[in-house]
């Protein structure tokens, strides 16, 4: 099945003024993604069920926050994948000994 984000962006959109939800407090609508990215990472750190669907809500702000704003999250994702596969990063332990890694700056990627 293929996805058409741009298609879901005006979709989520159109809800949220049939539904009465905020379209106009980007502010607001960044708190919310947060929150809810919050809450999957509360149940993921208690091994509750959910994670997926606060995930979903996610991605719903973003799309809506997207549409409002008039970017196109789907060539901005496609575009920002394709500069990561070509960026380069050197590993690093964290001070409780976790990998880490760090980008290195480049003359095409500074």
């Amino acid at each position: 099945m293929s996805v058409d984000l741009k298609a879901l962006q005006k979709d989520v959109m159109d809800n949220k003024v049939r539904q009465g939800f905020n379209t106009t407090d980007m502010a607001l609508e960044f708190c919310r993604a947060h929150e809810e990215l919050s809450e999957a990472f509360s149940k993921y750190n208690k091994g509750e069920e959910g994670v997926a669907e606060e995930f979903a809500d996610v991605a719903i702000f973003l799309l809506g926050m997207c549409e409002k704003l008039g970017y196109d999250l789907e060539k901005e994702l496609v575009r920002k994948i394709e500069i990561n596969k070509s960026r380069v990063y050197r590993k690093e332990k964290s001070p409780d000994g976790k990998d880490i890694f760090i980008r290195v700056k480049t003359d095409i990627d500074p």
